[in-house]
């Protein structure tokens, strides 16, 4: 028998599409794989590549670029087990990911590339997206899903859980860490100190949430969400997190729709406040993407968050100061 190889892991490193596919067939016995392409997904963390196999199938294969990627990603395959059997006792309409194997990367700090199956439908297009009871309904009938999800499918993989109290100190040390590099417009955190200090606004009922929600991440075939993937960020905390994208990007009766046919689902009282913390999350995001770049010394990404924090501050406050 010949002996299973096990691939260098080194951190930050890529790896190549073909490699990827050479992975699948080793962590998958028998996959014939005919033809491999790089994905949209793959960032920093990841290597993914599609691999589509001899008989038509396809398969979604992801290997960790860096050690606390490897550990979410074998997190994440507890989590999709899960998910499978919310999907099978009905507690949700969307499929997701199924993996289907795994091989071990060798190096100081090891990882474990997965190899899985992909969830029916394709990329939602959010500039196609229309109001009313189409899509735009079905998006907030899956947002609803998520955060009826029994926390105990969150807590029981050890994965974070918050409670509002919790979740608000979090942004506010979020906040002020960013502050002490001086690279936050200082208007920008003003407002956002205001907005945390605002304890009206933090009286919310955490949810299990997605945590990375946005068009890469739903999958649709018609007017119907299919499939969510990209669970690595699942947590219990603020739903209005999974909201985030939509102000940001969503016109505002797409938005309303989707949160009308959201809060018919829910099961709670309606939250006043989602939206206003939907758009400050949205907002800090740019900034936590300027201290990704800062924490891994990537001056691309630095100047990417001071130019695009800069912009935000000139759309909310019109020109900037001299």
């Amino acid at each position: 028998m010949a002996a299973v190889p096990v691939w260098t892991y080194r951190e930050g490193v890529s790896r190549s599409p073909l490699a990827l596919a050479a992975l699948a067939s080793v962590a998958v016995p028998g996959l014939d794989v005919y033809d491999v392409l790089r994905s949209p997904l793959s960032d920093d963390d990841f290597d993914v590549v599609v691999v589509k196999d001899s008989v038509g199938g396809r398969w979604l294969v992801k290997a960790p670029t860096r050690t606390a990627a490897g550990a979410a990603l074998e997190a994440e395959k507890s989590l999709l087990a899960s998910l499978t059997r919310a999907h099978d006792d009905g507690l949700v309409a969307f499929a997701v990911p199924q993996p289907r194997g795994s091989v071990q990367l060798r190096g100081p700090d090891t990882g474990r590339a997965v190899v899985y199956t992909e969830a029916p439908g394709s990329r939602l297009r959010l500039s196609l997206l229309e109001p009313g009871p189409g899509l735009a309904a079905s998006i907030g009938r899956t947002l609803a899903q998520v955060h009826e999800l029994p926390r105990g499918i969150i807590e029981d993989q050890g994965l974070p859980s918050y409670d509002a109290a919790e979740h608000r100190e979090r942004r506010l040390a979020e906040l002020d860490g960013a502050v002490s590099t001086g690279r936050v417009p200082p208007r920008l955190a003003d407002r956002w100190e205001h907005q945390l200090e605002n304890v009206a606004w933090w009286r919310f009922e955490p949810t299990v949430v997605h945590g990375d929600l946005g068009e890469h991440q739903l999958l649709v075939s018609a007017d119907a969400v299919t499939g969510v993937v990209d669970w690595m960020d699942a947590r219990v905390a603020d739903p209005a997190d999974d909201f985030a994208w939509l102000v940001a990007a969503a016109p505002e009766d797409v938005t309303d729709s989707v949160v009308e046919a959201y809060t018919v689902a829910r099961r709670e009282t309606r939250d006043e406040h989602l939206l206003d913390r939907a758009r400050l999350s949205s907002e800090m995001a740019l900034m936590r993407w300027l201290m990704y770049g800062v924490r891994t010394e990537n001056d691309a990404v630095i100047a990417d968050g001071e130019g695009m924090l800069a912009d935000l501050e000139d759309m909310l406050f019109g020109e900037k100061p001299a």
